[in-house]
């Protein structure tokens, strides 16, 4: 890789490091209710149909979530070893709680399980894993799920956008996030990797930006402008007038992970 490709994609990684830092020290916006967008009103098999978004700030978090089948989920009555035997076989960091239906009440994190096992390990040095388990001589009410879940469980929902999934993640400091529909029922998982990886986009999905938003707010034909997008560097050729190419190079030099352009516009 070029030393100026390098520097490129140092300085994207670095733009989405202050990014997500950030969205770490924004103070948490008031809770308030969400409209349950039309799309998912109309069915899972209509979602499922409907193309991807093209521009990021469109991207939602069901474009990029794992399915329910993916995530291990406990209950409030779960022992706490059951939890440890099943993070441990399925390199789990958290695990929802839910109940009967299906609905998250909580969450129970690999750092608790392991805090936990600490304080029950005896003066021989065994690790307290054992001491977790129901028939050990441990208070039934400080070996199961309801002892150490968190609650309320951080979630999104599948409608929301990635970018404000993202800020979420940032606030609340954690790995994943699980995903609920309007009736708090678990739909999917999310992780802060992944949301990374969505904003970060790669060159074809700066390009996609570009051509379908930015060219069409200014309304520039297409057909006037070549656009190729090369490590974050974008080259625009093709011929405007000097009000219209002032526009557009501003534009896209405001788009997050466009790190230079080259303007080789001819003016006419």
């Amino acid at each position: 890789m070029s030393d100026r490709a390098q520097r490129t994609l140092q300085h994207r990684h670095e733009h989405m490091v202050r990014y997500l830092q950030a969205m770490a020290s924004h103070s948490a916006e008031a809770a308030r209710g969400e409209p349950l967008p039309t799309e998912w009103q109309q069915g899972e098999d209509a979602r499922r149909d409907a193309a991807r978004p093209r521009v990021l700030a469109d991207l939602r978090v069901s474009d990029i979530m794992r399915c329910p089948d993916a995530v291990p989920t406990v209950t409030a009555g779960t022992p706490l070893l059951d939890v440890a035997r099943t993070m441990a076989r399925r390199h789990a960091e958290a695990m929802p709680v839910t109940d009967d239906d299906r609905r998250v009440i909580g969450v129970v994190a690999e750092s608790d399980l392991l805090a936990r096992a600490a304080t029950l390990a005896g003066p021989k040095g065994d690790t307290g894993l054992a001491r977790l388990s129901p028939k050990a001589k441990v208070p039934v009410e400080k070996a199961t799920v309801a002892s150490l879940m968190s609650a309320p469980a951080v979630t999104v929902r599948p409608w929301t956008t990635v970018i404000e999934a993202a800020r979420t993640a940032a606030r609340a400091r954690v790995r994943q996030i699980f995903v609920t529909d309007h009736h708090d029922r678990l739909v999917g998982v999310v992780t802060r990797n992944e949301l990374l990886h969505a904003l970060v986009r790669d060159d074809s999905a700066i390009h996609d930006e570009i051509v379908d938003r930015v060219l069409r707010e200014l309304d520039i034909p297409s057909s006037r402008v070549r656009v190729r997008v090369r490590n974050g560097v974008v080259t625009l050729t093709g011929a405007l007038n000097a009000a219209r190419i002032a526009a557009l190079t501003e534009a896209v030099k405001r788009i997050a992970d466009v790190s230079e352009v080259d303007d080789l516009l001819t003016e006419i």
